[in-house]
């Protein structure tokens, strides 16, 4: 197998709406010249605007980009709405925002301050995908007390989840982005 480009990525597709969030589905060819099958840090470039991120995997070998509202009134888009892109693959990843239950967790561990500190970003990102990763509050509890305690005990990582899988509940299905 070849290896991947970390050239630009340049195409056009369309947003669309899972439920009442609204994503940008990468096209195949697309995905296929991202270096990796799971998360990606890029610079990207949709309809003019800049901005870091990260792109998501859809459980599928292909890609996803998260819309938040900003975004999507900045650029006026809705289901449909033609988007233009140019995504660059970079080593520096953007900080994940931390939710608010982990973030509550590690500042009861106050001793964790330094180590979450020393992770890379892209680990902090394993961090939040794998405890939002469910529908259960019950397991999302359960996975933020295990994170504090595998910290404590110097995992610099979450579990074996699968990496190339959709984890965003509200979007995806068995690690597979909704259709």
């Amino acid at each position: 197998m070849a290896a991947k480009s970390v050239a630009p990525v340049r195409g056009s597709t369309a947003a669309r709406a899972i439920d009442q969030r609204l994503i940008i589905p990468l096209p195949g060819e697309a995905s296929s010249a991202l270096p990796s099958r799971g998360q990606v840090a890029v610079d990207a470039v949709l309809n003019g605007r800049e901005f870091a991120t990260v792109v998501e995997p859809d459980g599928r070998k292909g890609h996803w980009l998260r819309v938040d509202d900003a975004l999507r009134t900045e650029l006026g888009l809705e289901d449909g709405t033609a988007v233009e892109f140019t995504l660059t693959p970079t080593k520096t990843w953007p900080e994940p925002e931390i939710p608010s239950d982990l973030g509550a967790a590690l500042e009861d561990a106050d001793d964790l301050g330094p180590t979450w500190a020393s992770l890379t970003p892209m680990a902090r990102w394993e961090w939040v995908r794998w405890i939002g990763a469910t529908r259960n509050p019950d397991t999302r509890a359960r996975r933020v007390e295990v994170s504090i305690d595998k910290l404590h005990n110097g995992k610099r990582r979450p579990c074996c989840f699968d990496l190339a899988s959709c984890t965003d509940p509200e979007l995806a299905r068995s690690g597979r982005l909704k259709d």
